[in-house]
């Protein structure tokens, strides 16, 4: 296990805010602390629930300035990476397991003025990754199998977590470490020990009892170990 992080990225997931008052909700995140938005982008077929598009992003993007970061689990993301790049999220990321030509997709990304992230599904293996790494800003290690918020976090991800940790450190890579699905100040720890430095948090957040700014601030301190 590595120490903690120096410094950790809080990303809020508003797939679990009040979507009738989305403005109001990206406005109090960056008010409590929070450091990105994270928005789970879901078409039904590569996942099996149905969020939101480009149109919705786009109208919510005079809400704040805090970075928008769209995680598509979605089939074809080569067709919408503009889309969402022009809607306002300054980081795209797709799945390993929905790109037929995962090298062309990330440098897609980057030539449409992003960065590229990649996800891995808790069975995907790290090897998936290990060829496209100088393509990557962002490397998403999917803590529970996408589809659904509130899901329970799977420890036994942070063996692979350390193994992108690794992987990155040996190819020279800055780019993020991110962890999302059941992080919590609970389960926030063990992601952070195991080298993420990136972290999403829904239901955590939104459903805290004290409110988003308690939310982030008990997430921040857990995943750095004060």
């Amino acid at each position: 296990m590595s120490p903690p992080p120096a410094s950790v990225t809080i990303a809020p997931s508003v797939l679990s805010a009040d979507f009738s008052r989305l403005g109001e909700e990206l406005a109090a995140l960056a008010a409590a602390g929070a450091d990105r938005v994270h928005w789970d982008v879901m078409d039904g077929v590569f996942v099996p629930n149905l969020t939101i598009g480009p149109p919705v992003i786009a109208a919510c993007r005079p809400a704040t300035d805090l970075p928008f970061e769209a995680h598509l689990m979605i089939v074809e993301p080569d067709r919408y990476v503009a889309d969402y790049v022009e809607a306002g999220c300054s980081t795209v990321t797709v799945h390993v397991e929905a790109c037929t030509h995962l090298h062309r997709t990330l440098s897609a990304v980057r030539e449409a003025g992003a960065r590229a992230g990649v996800a891995l599904n808790p069975h995907t293996p790290v090897a998936s990754i290990a060829h496209v790494v100088d393509l990557c800003d962002l490397v998403l290690v999917m803590t529970v199998n996408p589809g659904f918020g509130g899901q329970r976090y799977i420890a036994t991800m942070e063996a692979k977590i350390a193994e992108v940790r690794a992987l990155l450190d040996a190819a020279g890579s800055d780019a993020d470490l991110e962890v999302d699905g059941g992080i919590s100040a609970r389960t926030i720890a063990g992601a952070a020990s195991a080298g993420a430095d990136t972290f999403v948090s829904g239901s955590a957040v939104f459903g805290h009892p004290d409110g988003l700014a308690t939310a982030v601030d008990e997430l921040r301190r857990a995943a750095l170990g004060s």
